[in-house]
């Protein structure tokens, strides 16, 4: 069963260059910006599943903490 995680806020820019440098550290991710969700309300959506072990989660959320250091 795959579940999604929505990661919400910031401009399309924002969304958009998050999951270009994302995707240069191996973790893949889908943005969301206007006019698909409200101005202002980007969207980063990750998709998970049971063949995903523990430490591909830990890179991955720590992929979002240094990429949102050097971003935001």
């Amino acid at each position: 069963m795959k579940k999604h995680v929505l990661i919400t806020g910031g401009s399309g820019f924002v969304g958009s260059h998050l999951c270009d440098e994302l995707l240069k550290r191996g973790v893949y991710v889908i943005a969301f910006s206007y006019p698909v969700v409200p101005q202002g309300k980007a969207r980063i959506r990750t998709q998970m599943s049971a063949a995903h072990t523990p430490d591909d989660i830990d890179r991955a959320i720590a992929a979002f903490v240094e990429v949102r250091k050097n971003i935001i």
